[in-house]
């Protein structure tokens, strides 16, 4: 053991009652559970049997928007229009797949990076433009994108790699759940399609990423999900929630945590001052602060958002994550959207300072929490519902208004 982990049990535990008590109690705002949710097993294992289509979205799910945008309802037929006019549902859009795809810090040097993710999302767009319209033009295009890649990639490159991998690997898998599964024109190159999600993105995302910022691990972790479900590739998934669940608690502060927040897994975070710097310096701790919240709360949204993407993919495949993380997450969620709703923000967090813009994050997880789960989620429901709909973030978070506003399913 190293010596600076010798700390006396008594001085920790002061530590800790300090902590609490001079921590805000209601920095998160009115987000309050009716009751705790249930425990579900730790280490959930991949199912049984897989359920099609199974990645963010499920078969229920896009039956209920179709019937939606088909009726003229709102919020569905709103989002679809948007998403019908983007360029990502032209059918004259061409895809532009290369070899090696080199990423550097920020995606510089750009070589492939934007038209990679860009390319992504449009094939999970045309997907949905193909099971909400059944124009088989809009399969084929997804198909057609998907190939295009498929026959061309192999390799990420640069320091961006990984989490370059896991931000078009959350989307690829999306696309193709739903092109094989609901499509009946046929895909003869869905095989191809598999082995470059098997030999290309899984090795480079499913070992995590330990130390760096914690939103690059969720994403990383989203995508090994997500490609998990469509190989059926049960070791990988079992890997992907235990990653999960490990890095969740230490991106999400709860009070019950102790005096500061749980290290990242297999990392060499573990003193106090370690986990001050790694949290950004933020050195008081409340219910829903982020790891990333006084870096910004663009990439912290993105880490909420793939946390939320996870347990939504885990939930439709029969092993729900939402109960282990949903205290955390409904906590994260009326945190920063307090403060994007006007709050000011006091003098303990981030120094009197923060970056706003959340970005359109929170449909997933409102719907799931308070729509499913019955929570009361006052700030994330003002947040959500005035920035409908939701559109895309051109990396990872796609039409989520368009897909889960309102969802029971």
């Amino acid at each position: 053991m190293r010596l600076k982990a010798l700390v006396p049990a008594l001085a920790t535990a002061l530590a800790a009652a300090v902590a609490v008590t001079l921590a805000p109690t209601a920095a998160a705002g009115p987000e309050q559970a009716p009751t705790a949710p249930a425990a579900a097993p730790a280490g959930a294992a991949a199912p049984a049997t897989f359920t099609h289509p199974g990645v963010v979205v499920s078969r229920p799910q896009l039956d209920f928007v179709r019937a939606k945008v088909q009726a003229g309802a709102q919020p569905w037929k709103a989002a679809y229009d948007q998403m019908a006019a983007s360029p990502y549902a032209s059918l004259t859009r061409a895809p532009k797949p290369r070899a090696i795809v080199e990423c550097g810090s920020s995606s510089n040097p750009n070589y492939g990076c934007t038209d990679e993710r860009q390319d992504a999302v449009a094939a999970y767009t045309q997907a949905l433009a193909w099971y909400i319209t059944r124009d088989d033009r809009h399969a084929r295009k997804a198909i057609e994108i998907m190939d295009a890649w498929s026959a061309v990639i192999k390799d990420h490159t640069n320091s961006n790699a990984p989490l370059q991998t896991g931000w078009a690997g959350s989307s690829w898998p999306r696309a193709a759940e739903i092109i094989k599964h609901t499509y009946t024109g046929g895909w003869a190159n869905s095989g191809r399609f598999a082995t470059m999600l098997r030999t290309v993105y899984l090795p480079e995302i499913i070992n995590g990423a330990a130390t760096k910022n914690g939103n690059w691990e969720l994403i990383m972790t989203e995508a090994a999900l997500g490609i998990a479900v469509h190989l059926e590739d049960r070791a990988a998934y079992d890997k992907a929630v235990k990653t999960y669940l490990g890095r969740v608690p230490a991106y999400i502060y709860l009070s019950t945590d102790g005096a500061t927040p749980k290290p990242p897994p297999n990392s060499s975070i573990d003193t106090r001052d370690e986990i001050v710097k790694y949290w950004q310096g933020q050195s008081t701790f409340a219910d829903g602060l982020s790891q990333e919240t006084c870096r910004d709360f663009g990439h912290t949204g993105w880490g909420l958002a793939a946390a939320v993407h996870t347990a939504e993919t885990s939930r439709i495949q029969g092993a729900d994550l939402y109960p282990q993380v949903s205290e955390r997450l409904r906590h994260a969620l009326g945190f920063h959207t307090k403060y994007e709703n006007g709050t000011a923000i006091p003098s303990w967090l981030c120094g009197g300072t923060v970056k706003p813009g959340l970005g359109r994050v929170t449909e997933v997880g409102f719907n799931a929490l308070s729509g499913r789960m019955g929570i009361s989620m006052t700030n994330t429901q003002i947040y959500t519902e005035g920035h409908r709909p939701s559109g895309t973030d051109n990396y990872f978070v796609s039409w989520e208004t368009l897909t889960h506003a309102g969802n029971p399913n």
